[in-house]
């Protein structure tokens, strides 16, 4: 899923979460691995969180790989992923192939 917009709320992915560097999120995010180019204010839980040159994060990051690349920015706290704040996502038993496209774009 890339964000190339304004996202609020709660975001919930089985793959990478790609903030674009015109991405915004302010949310609270369950995905594999997370990349930020854009801005993040939140809570994120994650098993690999990369924040790139353009990034900027701003919460609480529950993970235990979290890489930021010079000119990257994180203000907030880290914490590593203990068994009780793992979190498993299940898959549906079928899914349509509308859904397997989960690509948000700001189209202004």
């Amino acid at each position: 899923m890339q964000v190339d917009g304004y996202v609020e709320g709660v975001i919930t992915s089985e793959k990478t979460l790609i903030i674009s560097a015109a991405g915004r999120v302010k949310a609270q995010v369950t995905a594999d691995k997370v990349i930020i180019n854009g801005l993040f204010d939140g809570e994120l839980f994650a098993n690999t969180v990369e924040i790139l040159p353009q990034g900027k994060a701003m919460g609480i990051v529950h993970s235990d790989d979290l890489c930021i690349e010079r000119g990257g920015s994180f203000i907030g706290e880290t914490h590593r992923t203990s068994q009780d704040q793992v979190i498993s996502l299940t898959k549906p038993e079928q899914q349509d192939d509308a859904d397997t496209d989960n690509r948000i774009e700001n189209k202004a």
